[in-house]
């Protein structure tokens, strides 16, 4: 690599944001664009902390977005939620929505995050110039461009600035990105789930007096038994989850099994389990002179009704849209499109987020029965369900 370089768009980050946006840019052919990432993920895919053990719920416009790009899903084991049921435990409360019902075969897709990035990685396309194994030591920007001072003792200028590398980006920091943290003092537990009796394209959000409990249709297709397979995402508090970790496995069936009632059937078996904390995590304003915050790195959410990768990848496709008619890709009115375009869904996703995590983690009698008589609305009542299903399958604005 020469020591002073060019390049249109410099996204940093090659997780799956990341590595969305820049195959959007490089189908889109308008700009020139370099991906920098600091691992060397060409060599070793598994090793990409973006791209580990978790599955995802791709929602529907998220399912479409990638299909489109030519991802196969079937290759991450794509699972579809045909029908989503929403209990609270304890109490009468629940809902049941059919994708049939909204006119669609299902709400979205569940996938294993670390098979989706053997496909997403963009180290393959020629068009795309990727510096692995790099990071970014400085930024000096000027009114016509950004430059950056890179690990590798390199210099590169570029008129636009992504930061797609999620919530502990140094490099935002140094941008003076202004972020607001709150820990929701708990961890997700996340495992594959083996049970008597077959999903049939049922996804089950109940809950708990500890948090949310969800039981998503999934199964890498080594299961023997992929009908009757579930990835379990269980909140707990950080003590908690850490015990649960290393709880003998008749104590984690017999404990989970409790949780999640006979609805299933009996839990045949669990496989490996891990565990990350839960944390809302945001920046406000998520643009600045030539820069752009996306995905993680702008907001991370609870886990709660699968928005987070969602709300990610929308973030990409709008700016990408929005890039392809852009003379200057950097230019405040470009990026100021942007920021009016995405403010709305953002604040209704995080709001819709944070809002279920504290009215379900609260037991508290007044907002139980108000909690519980919101599920039974829903269930009857085809405007509130029609609003709540659109903004979860992407298509809110």
């Amino acid at each position: 690599m020469a020591k002073n370089n060019q390049s249109d768009i410099v996204i940093v980050g090659g997780g799956a944001v990341g590595s969305v946006l820049a195959r959007l840019l490089v189908r889109q052919g308008r700009h020139s664009v370099t991906l920098i990432d600091a691992n060397q993920f060409s060599r070793d895919p598994h090793s990409h902390p973006g791209f580990d053990a978790r599955v995802i719920a791709l929602a529907k416009r998220t399912e479409q977005a990638l299909t489109e790009l030519g991802i196969d899903l079937n290759k991450a084991f794509a699972t579809p939620i045909e029908h989503i049921l929403v209990s609270d435990q304890g109490f009468i409360g629940q809902t049941r929505l059919h994708a049939s019902d909204y006119q669609s075969q299902s709400f979205g897709q569940v996938v294993g995050i670390q098979a989706l990035g053997q496909q997403l990685f963009p180290a393959g396309l020629p068009e795309l110039s990727v510096l692995e194994g790099v990071t970014v030591d400085e930024v000096n920007q000027s009114a016509d461009s950004i430059e950056l001072q890179l690990s590798n003792g390199s210099t590169l200028t570029a008129g636009l600035l992504v930061l797609a590398d999620g919530g502990r980006s140094e490099l935002a920091d140094k941008l003076n990105f202004k972020r607001s943290s709150e820990d929701y003092g708990q961890s997700a537990l996340i495992a594959n789930v083996q049970l008597s009796e077959p999903h049939n394209g049922w996804a089950h959000e109940r809950f708990t007096p500890n948090g949310p409990l969800a039981l998503l249709p999934f199964a890498e297709d080594d299961s023997s038994d992929y009908a009757n397979c579930y990835s379990l995402v269980w909140t707990l508090s950080h003590d908690e989850a850490e015990a649960a970790l290393a709880w003998p496995q008749a104590q984690f069936i017999s404990q989970l099994q409790q949780q999640i009632g006979h609805r299933h059937g009996v839990i045949n078996k669990v496989g490996s389990r891990h565990s990350y904390p839960l944390m809302l995590n945001q920046i406000r304003e998520f643009t600045s002179h030539r820069c752009v915050v996306v995905g993680n790195g702008a907001q991370a959410l609870h886990p709660i009704a699968g928005q987070g990768f969602n709300l990610g990848l929308r973030d990409v496709l709008e700016l990408a849209g929005i890039l392809a008619n852009a003379n200057d890709p950097g230019a405040f009115s470009v990026l100021n499109q942007y920021r009016q375009k995405r403010v709305k869904d953002k604040a209704i996703t995080i709001g819709l987020t944070d809002g279920l995590v504290r009215l379900f983690s609260n037991r508290h009698a007044p907002l139980v029965v108000g909690r519980n008589a919101g599920l039974l609305a829903m269930e009857f009542c085809d405007g509130l369900s029609q609003k709540f299903v659109r903004q979860t399958m992407g298509f809110g604005q």
